[in-house]
């Protein structure tokens, strides 16, 4: 994949074209040298995750939760899936 960065003032194609070529090059747009905006291809990602990527209430959230784990340790899937009595994904039979 290639790295492709213009100008504003000569990104003169409609955003259609530029989202075609998304799979084979990210264009970076810029101002003035500074990045403004930018198209490249999404994997994996519905509008929730695109929502939530640029939030900066959920990205402190997140930050705060790293911080938090870093800290005071946290659990393995497994210790989680045992306390809640799941194994394998499904929940046990008691």
């Amino acid at each position: 994949m290639t790295l492709r960065t213009i100008e504003i003032a000569e990104a003169t194609k409609p955003l259609a074209e530029y989202a075609q070529h998304a799979d084979s090059e990210t264009v970076v747009v810029t101002e003035k040298g500074k990045p403004i905006a930018v198209v490249l291809p999404l994997e994996n990602a519905d509008a929730e995750t695109i929502a939530l990527s640029g939030n900066p209430q959920f990205l402190a959230l997140i930050e705060r939760s790293r911080k938090r784990q870093t800290r005071e340790g946290g659990f393995t899937s497994n210790q989680v899936r045992q306390r809640l009595g799941i194994s394998n994904g499904k929940k046990s039979q008691r």
